[in-house]
């Protein structure tokens, strides 16, 4: 698997930074899409076909998923890239609710979305199986419907781990044991000391979980414009022993 980040500013865009989001790639198969926030959808087309690859959801704050409804432009309407069949959706359980809003021509209205897709609702430890990839949603700790996901490779076994937007909980830890890549946010910096409880964790959050769950590589990601990254790097350093990266946009990391 290879994973490249089409987006990672934590909360909104940054200039020359999307919001959240990040390309799985697989060998033979369809890539997955995971979260698609604002700015996102433009770095996917500099990859490849944006038709071809699922898309999963961790939640739908907007700066998670507000490219959405422009991807379905793309996958019904371009003159040679449209999509040629569905992929799946898998999100929250009222993902086709609040996506179909976001692209409904009247007020209230809803778009449905399932000539383009079919959507898969998460379910806490309910594992579903998306070709090559079989993908299980953990619990996370946010104001709205929220889940980590790990990704597991049928083939080879390889992990990928990836938080989203959650404040501290073994849940997380469950979701990236043993993880050979784990993308963790880091919102609030070195520490959440001070911050607002139950929305995300910090620098110093990241590097404890990624100990206790034995991860091979952590990745730190949404962190916010006016958050120091290096200062959240060094934060994590002092709890994880193993590699550590920043997420950037255009950033490959090979599993």
């Amino acid at each position: 698997m290879k994973v490249v980040v089409l987006g990672s500013s934590g909360s909104l865009g940054s200039p020359g930074n999307p919001a959240s989001g990040y390309l799985i790639q697989l060998d033979n198969a369809p890539s997955i899409v995971m979260d698609l926030g604002p700015g996102a959808l433009a770095n996917l087309q500099a990859v490849q076909n944006p038709s071809d690859a699922h898309v999963v959801f961790s939640h739908l704050h907007p700066d998670h998923c507000l490219d959405f409804p422009s991807l379905m432009v793309w996958r019904r309407y371009h003159p040679e890239f449209l999509a040629k069949g569905r992929n799946y959706c898998a999100g929250p359980s009222d993902t086709p609710v609040r996506m179909g809003r976001l692209s409904a021509d009247i007020p209230e209205g809803i778009d449905d979305f399932s000539d383009t897709f079919a959507f898969l609702p998460w379910e806490a430890h309910k594992p579903h199986h998306i070709d090559r990839v079989t993908i299980t949603p953990f619990t996370a700790i946010h104001p709205i419907e929220s889940y980590s996901l790990r990704l597991e490779e049928n083939a080879t076994g390889k992990v990928i781990a990836y938080s989203g937007d959650t404040a501290y909980t073994t849940e997380l830890i469950d979701c990236a044991r043993n993880a050979d890549l784990f993308l963790c946010e880091a919102t609030w910096g070195d520490t959440s000391e001070g911050k607002v409880p139950d929305m995300h964790i910090s620098g110093a959050e990241a590097g404890k979980i990624a100990t206790l769950a034995g991860v091979k590589h952590l990745v730190l990601t949404h962190i916010p414009p006016w958050a120091d990254p290096q200062v959240t790097l060094q934060a994590a350093r002092e709890h994880y022993a193993g590699p550590i990266d920043l997420a950037m946009p255009g950033g490959i990391f090979e599993v």
